[in-house]
């Protein structure tokens, strides 16, 4: 047996390793444009609207992902269940997209208003609603590729799509600064859903018939769903104007470089996690199978991640001269607050992927919002005498008091059971 075969987490991981490399460089020369073209200020606005996309995509496909591949999954040996389950997770979801669609447009200068202090914008959230369904197709089609561990036709939507995403990215905002960025983020999960068309053409058949008979199982994903697409977006945004109003755009935008970087690693691990896990544990049926995969993630996960955190620590001057201009120089000394706080919430995955597959509503939700009320919290109270610090500190103490709070939520299943030995 290969050592790939003996690790397919780490094969995953191989396989979407060039995908996350295409996208980490790209990402790293698209923050490098945006602090060249907009600086601080406008990196603060584009996150403003980049979080205010992120909680409407969130709620177009509230448990779409891990509520399809449990179903399919759970009718693996019957085709045509399978075509029922896809058809209905597709009138559904399509269905929430269009009244969602149909609220971003109605209140469309409100939302501008509050996210950019002025009406200005409001169009760009008009050309973002009505491209909201092709959204949900997108995530759809790739999902189906995912339940079937299609990994390396992923992959290759991906590569091709954030190759597309930043080139268009470029275009705009060297052309039209501030609108092509807003522009660019608005259209950008239409060009996703094109090239994913171009992979799945003729591989899928669907039918618009719903069976209410999935609504409980939808029900329990879209209500844990519900509540991370919410609170997320919301604390950074509600974070991000705290900054705005209790200091400048420029710090706001200094904290939103930080969390950019953050995600240029941290989409790796979490983009090929999500690939493993949602099906490798939805198949699981015991406490033992889970604490031996639970044992395998703490062994060599947590680890790679590790040396990837102080690979990015001993490089971070390299990467910020790269990707940012001078004008974010406060980048370099706060990063390390940003790389703990990441360090316990990639041990949190550990268990919050199973609390997530197993539809542990009460856990799931307790763990979102607990940890997202003490990161507001501490945030408000740092941020008067430490500034933007002060956040990056609150980001470390929430992400380490929600690690232990898990520990403590799964408490039984180091008591009951001893950990299977190789």
């Amino acid at each position: 047996m290969s050592f790939f075969e003996r690790h397919k987490l780490l094969k995953v991981l191989s396989l979407n390793a060039f995908s996350v490399l295409v996208q980490f460089v790209l990402g790293i020369f698209s923050v490098r444009i945006i602090s060249e073209f907009l600086g601080p200020n406008g990196m603060a606005l584009t996150g403003n609207f980049r979080n205010f996309t992120s909680l409407f995509k969130s709620i177009s496909i509230l448990g779409l992902k891990e509520g399809l591949i449990k179903l399919f999954l759970e009718n693996s040996e019957s085709k045509e269940e399978k075509n029922n389950v896809t058809s209905s997770f597709l009138v559904f979801f399509l269905l929430l997209s269009f009244f969602l669609a149909f609220l971003i447009l109605f209140f469309a200068e409100d939302f501008s208003l509050y996210l950019f202090k002025e009406t200005l914008f409001a169009t760009y959230l008009r050309y973002f609603a009505v491209l909201l369904p092709f959204f949900v197709l997108q995530t759809l089609l790739v999902t189906l590729f995912n339940a079937n561990q299609e990994f390396k036709k992923i992959v290759g939507i991906q590569i091709v799509t954030n190759i597309f995403l930043f080139v268009s990215s470029f275009y705009l905002i060297y052309n039209q600064n501030l609108n092509g960025a807003f522009f660019a983020i608005a259209i950008a999960d239409f060009i996703s859903f094109v090239v994913t068309i171009i992979f799945v053409r003729e591989r899928f058949i669907f039918s618009l018939k719903f069976q209410s008979s999935y609504l409980y199982t939808i029900s329990k994903f879209i209500a844990m769903a519900l509540v991370s697409a919410i609170v997320i977006p919301v604390t950074a945004i509600l974070v991000r104007n705290y900054i705005i109003d209790h200091s400048n755009l420029y710090n706001a935008g200094i904290w939103e470089a930080i969390t950019r970087i953050s995600g240029f690693y941290m989409m790796f691990f979490s983009a090929g996690l999500s690939l493993y896990y949602l099906p490798k544990l939805s198949a699981l049926q015991t406490d033992i199978e889970f604490k031996a995969e639970l044992k395998y993630y703490f062994k060599i996960l947590v680890p790679v991640f590790a040396g990837v955190l102080l690979l990015v620590f001993l490089l971070k001057d390299v990467m910020i001269s790269i990707a940012l201009t001078s004008e974010f120089k406060p980048v370099s000394e706060l990063l390390i607050w940003q790389l703990l706080g990441d360090l316990f919430r990639i041990m949190t995955l550990a268990f919050g992927f199973q609390i997530l597959v197993k539809a542990m509503v009460i856990k799931y939700v307790l763990v979102e919002v607990i940890y997202n009320v003490l990161f507001l919290i501490v945030s408000f109270f740092l941020f008067d005498s430490l500034h933007v610090k002060g956040i990056m500190q609150a980001y470390v103490i929430a992400n380490a008091i929600t690690f232990f709070m898990v520990l403590f939520m799964f408490r039984k299943l180091f008591l009951n059971t001893r950990i299977i030995e190789d």
